[in-house]
């Protein structure tokens, strides 16, 4: 597992200290694990924190093999199971909305926290915006021309399948395509937040998992992704790898929302609700296949 050279982080470096005091969270890096673990590792850290048991977490973490995820409500008609299952990806589906993702060569970003926490307090676009800042600031010190932007109109009017299609509020963009998209669920007094950003290969490749009516409208909508998402590889003109990207957002995070953050690592009874939810949630056909 990858432990970044700086573990620690205590620099109030946010805009409003009243608003943000010090606080320590959890910093965990994972090394790559298929789509159903990830999403049950989200889930128990936020089961851990509703209880008391874990402090607030940012985990960082990739996928392997390459998964699409469904949105929580999204009709799994949406999935051409057949092409799926020939290019060997996994299929999950998310506690959190949106439309599919394709996860592979990314870097995925996970919140959890209390939602009395000032940082993300109040309403889902609200807090949008806070965490977004970190998001940008880290991206920023990569040299990648960021911007976080409210929805534009097409964004409100086209709904395809296909997440990275468009941009939805304070998501965050790069030369006008989107690159970082993001999702939120609360419950039990806690908000879980995950986000996929690309960090270079074929952006256009999750329409190889997707239904279409012909072969000339799946050509379409990979022109149409090609032409509104990007990889943090094609923003910057160069490649940048996970463990680089991973410190630098951990570091904004750090410095924009006044955190001290401490590396470590699920508990013991979080490893036990990530095989139970993995058994009973994330890895069953019932929850992952229902309309």
């Amino acid at each position: 597992m990858y432990q970044p050279p700086v573990i620690r982080y205590n620099r109030a470096m946010n805009q409003d200290p009243l608003i943000y005091p010090l606080q320590t969270w959890r910093l965990i890096i994972h090394d790559p694990t298929d789509g159903a673990t990830n999403m049950a590792i989200d889930e128990a850290i936020s089961n851990a924190v509703a209880a008391g048991t874990a402090p607030p977490t940012l985990r960082l973490y990739a996928w392997e093999p390459a998964c699409l995820s469904l949105g929580y409500a999204q009709k799994v008609h949406d999935v051409d199971f057949d092409r799926l299952a020939a290019k060997g990806w996994d299929l999950v589906r998310r506690p959190t909305g949106g439309r599919a993702i394709l996860h592979t060569d990314e870097l995925t970003y996970s919140v959890v926290v209390g939602d009395a926490d000032p940082r993300v307090s109040g309403g889902i676009i609200q807090s949008y915006q806070r965490l977004s800042r970190a998001l940008l600031a880290g991206l920023e010190g990569l040299g990648t021309p960021v911007a976080s932007d409210k929805a534009e109109k097409m964004a409100r009017k086209f709904r395809g399948p296909v997440c990275f299609e468009v941009p939805s509020d304070y998501e965050i963009t790069a030369l006008g395509r989107k690159l970082l998209g993001s999702a939120q669920a609360r419950r039990r007094g806690t908000v879980l937040q995950h986000g996929s950003l690309p960090l270079y290969g074929d952006i256009t490749r999750i329409c190889d998992a997707l239904c279409f009516d012909s072969e000339e409208a799946r050509n379409t909508a990979r022109d149409r992704v090609a032409q509104r998402a990007i990889t943090l590889e094609s923003a910057l003109g160069f490649a940048v790898d996970f463990e680089e990207v991973g410190a630098a957002l951990a570091a904004s995070f750090a410095q924009q929302l006044n955190l001290s953050l401490e590396f470590g690592d699920l508990a013991e009874q979080e490893w036990q609700d990530v095989e139970e939810l993995y058994h009973s949630k994330y890895g069953n056909h019932d929850w992952t296949l229902r309309n």
